[in-house]
C-alpha cells in the first residue's frame, strides 16, 4: 500500500527542493511540495534517488516521480516517465492532495464571490 506523507524527511529536503525548483522553472504556476509517497524507498537507495512528490498550484495537484542526483547544490534532476494507469482503475484516495494542498483557497474565492459551493464524492476531492 502506498504510504504518503505530508513531512518531507530532513535526509531529503535537499533533494526534493531541488525537484521542486527545477519542476518549476517549466510551468506557468508555481507548486507547493505537499506530500512524498513512500519516503522510506527514497530513504533507503544508495546513489540517485527516486522521488515521487504531490506537488500543487494554482487550482491543480500532480504527483510527479523525479530522479535525483548529485550533492547539495550541484542536483541533477530528470523527470521519470510514468506508466498509464488502467481505464478502469481509480485513482487511489491516499493520493488525493493532503489538507495542506488548498491552504488559503477557500478564503481567496469567498473574497470573489458571494458563497462558494464545495461538493464531496466519495472522499475525493
Amino acid at each position: 500500500m502506498t504510504n504518503v506523507q505530508e513531512t518531507i524527511p530532513d535526509a531529503l529536503e535537499g533533494e526534493v527542493a531541488a525537484a521542486l525548483t527545477w519542476f518549476n522553472a517549466n510551468e506557468d504556476e508555481r507548486f507547493e511540495v505537499t506530500g512524498i509517497l513512500d519516503p522510506e524507498a527514497a530513504l533507503g537507495s544508495a546513489g540517485p534517488r527516486d522521488l515521487r512528490l504531490v506537488l500543487c498550484g494554482g487550482d491543480r495537484c500532480e504527483q510527479r516521480s523525479f530522479r535525483v542526483d548529485g550533492r547539495p547544490g550541484a542536483w541533477d534532476v530528470t523527470l521519470l516517465d510514468e506508466a498509464p494507469a488502467p481505464d478502469d482503475a481509480a485513482p487511489a484516495p491516499e493520493l488525493d492532495p493532503p489538507p495542506g494542498a488548498r491552504r488559503g483557497w477557500l478564503d481567496r474565492e469567498l473574497a470573489r464571490h458571494p458563497f462558494v459551493l464545495l461538493v464531496f464524492y466519495r472522499g475525493f476531492w
